[in-house]
């Protein structure tokens, strides 16, 4: 075997280890509250009843979020936007990056292609060798080319993009649920522990979890408040720099209104919403905009201008901002 071949087997068993540190801690969690909480430490059983069948919910719902994330292949782009053998060999002939430019403007212009680069070139991938659609980029880590990515995530070891952006916000969403529903309902017999007024061998799990499931909320939600920022901007982690149009830069350039961002990533199906399945609207390669599909609902909106995103927002930041102060208080306390 190759000296390449076996680096590259090297990443990709080592690209694992965060996933796979997760899902230890789940199922450590899993233990704890199930076996060490409900069935050793809780006396009441319609108590332990209900926290179970919660705690289950919670738990398939993150899960299978989860795991949809991971295992949704990336959305790559179609053969239309690589380079025609012709073209692709007068383009790897030049040398001249305005001769280039010319081959890639003559193909781009049978493409739904609006964005341009810094410099108003087209957008082109060499190591794919081909035209990069709207709000695509090349994931280094993947070697491959991925429609609307947003990043690469170590801990689902998978590029967060169009095919299951939805997924990993759900994810977000599930497992800051599951987090503040385990340090809730723990947090009183965390209190009878740490205080001595009850004394059994879970004593150690249930501090533990508490405090786990504590700390992974608050980081959590800074993620999801963050997430949802993006996502009512219509934006991506790696598309914060404003895209350049034909027509020059515009930051708000792919804004049609909260609801409409919304409804890009969750469908416009609202009982879907909240389940791990794809509802996602569009195709990955086109997207509507500002400058190409005006209506009563897109224009240069920003988060001052558009109460519902303003509230959201201000919502969410609230909410982070209460909860750190709430659990430093208790960590001090304690």
């Amino acid at each position: 075997m190759a000296p390449s071949r076996v680096l590259r087997c090297c990443q990709r068993g080592l690209s694992w280890i965060p996933v796979i540190f997760i899902n230890l801690v789940v199922c450590w969690s899993y233990y704890a509250y199930v076996v060490q909480l409900c069935i050793y430490t809780i006396p009441n059983p319609e108590e332990q009843v209900i926290y179970l069948v919660v705690f289950h919910v919670c738990f398939v719902m993150f899960m299978w979020s989860y795991w949809k994330t991971i295992i949704s292949k990336p959305s790559n782009p179609s053969k239309e936007f690589f380079l025609p053998k012709a073209e692709k060999e007068q383009y790897e002939k030049e040398e001249r990056p305005e001769a280039q430019q010319e081959i890639l403007k003559k193909v781009a212009k049978n493409l739904p292609i609006y964005t341009r680069t810094g410099s108003g070139a087209i957008r082109y991938c060499d190591c794919c060798q081909l035209i990069k659609p709207d709000r695509c980029h090349h994931c280094s880590t993947c070697d491959q080319c991925v429609l609307k990515m947003d990043h690469h995530c170590p801990w689902v070891n998978n590029c967060v993009g169009f095919s299951n952006y939805k997924f990993f916000v759900l994810f977000l969403a599930y497992s800051m649920l599951y987090c503040v529903f385990i340090a809730s309902t723990v947090l009183q017999y965390f209190i009878k522990f740490w205080t001595n007024q009850i004394d059994t061998h879970a004593k150690f799990h249930v501090l533990f979890l508490f405090f786990v499931a504590a700390m992974f909320f608050v980081s959590i939600m800074s993620l999801f408040t963050y997430h949802i920022w993006l996502i009512a901007k219509n934006m991506t982690t790696i598309g914060l720099r404003a895209p350049v149009f034909r027509n020059g830069p515009d930051k708000n350039g792919f804004t049609v209104g909260f609801y409409k961002n919304l409804t890009q990533v969750f469908g416009d199906q609202k009982r879907y919403w909240c389940l791990p399945v794809y509802t996602s609207l569009g195709d990955g390669y086109t997207f509507p905009t500002r400058l190409v599909n005006l209506d009563s609902e897109q224009g240069n909106v920003d988060h001052q201008a558009d109460p519902k995103r303003y509230f959201c927002y201000c919502l969410f930041s609230t909410v982070t901002y209460v909860t750190n102060i709430l659990l430093l208080t208790i960590f001090l306390t304690f």
